[in-house]
Order: C-alpha cells, then sequence, then structure tokens
C-alpha cells in the first residue's frame, strides 16, 4: 500500500509519541542528558535500520534494564568523592562494554545457532535477573515518591487507567500520559520551579563534552571503570533476551520472520551498536520499544519508513534546549510515581518470563538457581552497602547474581531449556511498562 507523505508524517509523529513517555523517563530518573537521550534514540534507530538491510520496523529507545546499573555506579562514584554527574560517565563506559555482549551473542548465534546458545541463557536465570532488577530499585521510587505521595498517587492511578481501560494510543502511551497528567496538576498547585525553562535557549547542540563517556580519561579512576564495567556489564544479559523476544513480537506482528531474515545476528548487532555509540556520548542504553509494536499492530503500516521518519522527529527536537529544560522541571513525586509502577513490571515480567516458559520449580536445580540469584542481588543491595569489595574493585548485587546464576545453570545437570519450543515465553522477556498483544 503506498502511503502519501502526509500520511507518513502523521504516522511516524505517532510512532514518536508512543516511545516518548518512556525514552525521557530513563534521563530523567538517571540525570544523563535529556537531549543526548533523544538524539541517540533517533540515530540509534536509523544505525539499526542500517545493520537489519531496511527490513525490521523496530524503533529504540531507552533501555529500563540498565537503570540499576546506573545507580549502582553513581554510588560507588560519590562513595569515591564525585558528584552525580561526575560519576554518571563511568557507568556510561560500563554500557559500551555492554553493547559488545550484544556482538559476541550475534556471532555465536551465526556461528552455532539460537538453540545451542540460549541453552547458556534460560528463563531460569533471565527470569530471576529481571525481577531483581526491579525489585533492588524499588527503594528510590518509594523515596521519591515521598515528595508528594498526592502526586504520585496520581501518576500511579492515570497510568493504570490508561493501561486496563485505555483504547487505542491511550492504551499505548500510559506513562506519558500518566507524566504529562500529574506534571500539570503539579504545576497548577505551584509545585514545580520552572526558572530553568526560562533559561534555557530554544535551540542549541544535544551533546556535551562533560557528559561523554570520553570526559572521563582527562582524569581517569582505573578502578571505578573496571568496577563500573563489572557491575552494568552483566546486566546486558538480559537485555539480549528482551531483544530477541521484541524481535519475536515484531515478527508476528508483521507477519515476517526476521529471526530468520535480515536474522537475529544482524537486529543485536544493530542494537549492540546503538546502545555502545549512544552511551559514549552520554545518552541511555537503547533497546527495541514495545510501545511501537503496539503502535504497528494498532495502524495496519509496517513500513519501516514511518518509524525512520519517527527517528528523525527524535533528532530535531534533541535540538531544542528549552524543550529538554521543560522535561527536566518535572517534579520528583511524578518520576516516583512513575517509577513505582515501572520497577515493579519489571520485576512482574521476570515472574512471567519464568510461568510462560514453565519453569519446573519441582526440580532442585532450579529452586537453588533462582534462590542464589534473587538472594545475592537484593542482600548485597540492601546489606553490603550495594556491593561487594573484592580488592581489586567491587561488584554490584546484580553483577554477582548475573554470574552464579549463569554458573550454576552450566555446571548443575538437568538443563533442558529448548529455545523456540515456546513462542509465547520466547517473547515474555520486555521490561516496557505496557505489553500490548500482537496476537490477533
Amino acid at each position: 500500500m503506498q502511503l502519501s507523505t502526509g500520511k507518513k508524517l502523521t504516522l511516524g509523529l505517532q510512532h514518536m509519541f508512543a516511545m516518548f513517555g518512556a525514552t525521557v523517563l530513563v534521563p530523567v530518573i538517571t540525570g544523563l542528558s535529556m537531549s543526548a537521550t533523544l538524539l541517540f534514540a533517533g540515530l540509534g534507530t536509523l544505525i539499526f535500520h542500517f545493520c537489519t538491510k531496511m527490513k525490521v520496523p523496530a524503533f529504540l529507545g531507552s533501555s529500563f534494564a540498565f537503570l540499576g546499573g546506573y545507580a549502582t555506579v553513581v554510588q560507588f562514584g560519590m562513595a569515591n568523592g564525585l558528584t552525580q554527574a561526575q560519576a554518571l560517565p563511568y557507568a556510561c563506559i560500563g554500557v559500551f562494554c555492554s553493547g559488545f555482549i550484544y556482538f559476541i551473542i550475534a556471532g555465536l548465534f551465526a556461528a552455532f545457532g539460537a538453540k545451542k546458545v540460549m541453552r547458556f541463557f534460560p528463563p531460569i536465570v533471565t527470569g530471576p535477573i529481571i525481577i531483581a532488577i526491579g525489585l533492588t530499585l524499588s527503594g528510590s521510587a518509594i523515596a521519591n515518591c515521598s515528595h508528594n505521595w498526592w502526586i504520585a498517587l496520581l501518576a500511579i492511578a492515570i497510568i493504570i487507567y490508561c493501561n486496563l481501560w485505555g483504547k487505542g494510543m491511550v492504551k499505548i502511551i500510559p506513562i506519558l500520559l500518566g507524566v504529562v497528567g500529574s506534571y500539570v496538576v503539579a504545576a497548577c498547585f505551584g509545585i514545580c520551579d520552572f526558572s530553568p525553562v526560562e533559561d534555557a535557549a530554544w535551540v542549541g547542540l544535544p551533546v556535551k563534552w562533560e557528559n561523554t563517556a570520553f570526559s572521563v580519561f582527562q582524569n581517569p579512576d582505573w578502578n571505578l571503570i573496571l568496577a563500573a564495567i563489572i557491575a552494568i556489564v552483566p546486566i546486558s544479559l538480559a537485555t539480549v533476551m528482551e531483544h530477541i523476544g521484541d524481535i519475536c513480537a515484531i515478527s508476528s506482528t508483521v507477519g515476517e520472520n526476521f529471526l530468520e531474515y535480515p536474522g537475529l545476528h544482524r537486529t543485536l548487532v544493530g542494537d549492540g551498536l546503538a546502545t555502545s555509540i549512544a552511551s559514549l556520548f552520554g545518552a541511555p542504553a537503547n533497546t527495541t520499544y514495545g510501545e511501537n509494536t503496539g503502535v504497528l499492530n494498532l495502524t495496519k503500516v509496517y513500513d519501516p519508513g514511518v518509524v525512520r521518519i519517527a527517528a528523525i522527529f527524535a533528532i530535531i527536537l534533541s535540538f531544542c534546549p528549552k524543550f529538554s529544560a521543560l522535561i527536566s522541571c518535572m517534579p520528583a513525586a511524578t518520576i516516583g510515581g512513575v517509577s513505582l509502577v515501572l520497577y515493579g513490571m519489571i520485576s512482574a515480567v521476570g515472574i512471567r518470563n519464568i510461568v510462560e516458559n514453565k519453569v519446573d520449580f519441582k526440580a532442585s536445580r532450579n529452586v537453588i538457581i533462582a534462590a542464589m540469584i534473587l538472594v545475592l542481588s537484593i542482600g548485597i543491595k540492601y546489606g553490603a552497602d550495594d556491593a561487594v569489595n573484592l580488592g581489586f574493585t567491587s561488584l554490584s548485587g546484580l553483577a554477582i547474581a548475573a554470574l552464579v546464576g549463569i554458573f550454576l545453570n552450566a555446571v548443575l545437570p538437568g538443563n533442558d531449556y529448548e529455545f523456540g519450543s515456546n513462542e509465547q515465553g520466547d517473547k515474555a522477556v520486555d521490561f516496557e511498562i505496557n505489553r500490548v498483544e500482537v496476537e490477533e
């Protein structure tokens, strides 16, 4: 079906709004650059399309999975006398390195096939890791909510209502509506300080040197660099699973097997490359977005060119500092309310991953693996000052839990997981706030 230019632009704008609420929330929570986030969401999407031969209609936005990694590295840095702004570039180095995991797994898929590789990352490993990601972040959500519980509860109520009873686009953008609704109410009651918006320019460059990973090497703390890499890289094992689930969902929506062509190895390379490049310039890790898959299902327009138009809109918006300042003025209670739902949903996705893959908890090996992942990640987070000092570096609870889980799964007998045998289970790893069903 041939679309007019006007209709393509309209549909592209719709895709941008679908990704917008979730994408801008990550820099708001972490302190990363808002403008750089929008720039590299757009550029990352274009990079992904280039790597996948312009065939896959996916949009790449900010990944929620790395929130715990950013928070951990910032805590490491502040313990060493750095400010949050000074510590974040170190976290970006860790995210940059995590992109290489995508390349390695893509190479393994190309060489050995998905079934052999995925035996090392079954749901009994990835599910508990995803659960732990949400639970270890829960404390920060409560802290933000405590600034004004009424505003936080309003954000939560809007998200729940839109997600459960919304129709069409309303159901696809619950985060955006929750943010806007509670933000507007907070502004009406004088809770927000808009002076930074008045001072910001209308046009400006989206990337600042001091926010990039390159700035670290002016006076590097090599121990913190190593700690950031070790803390964040294991999280990419969960995001790789999310990527595979999203590509399965997009394939189901469009009716084409993108795992076969252009191939899962190409989509992984595109996602990993977009993530690594974004992190170098101070933007969050990228990931394929379930919201935009929902838009594909809603409109029945599967043209990848429309998604690329959305990417261009995001790039244009990144050059407006006044807009970024408006987002940055969002009250802490709004962030807390949205985060409370988001972090809970991340953990719920981990449970869904385990349930829909029918993991057998009568098997002792599975109980042991899940128990070790959950206890190590949460216990170290809240009982050991967020990390374990090994002398040469510090390891976060999530990093230790992921490494232990992968090791136990590899050495304990009874691993019967077979990737591809359960389509529903393969798609049950989406970190996004709403899971729009793509099946007819």
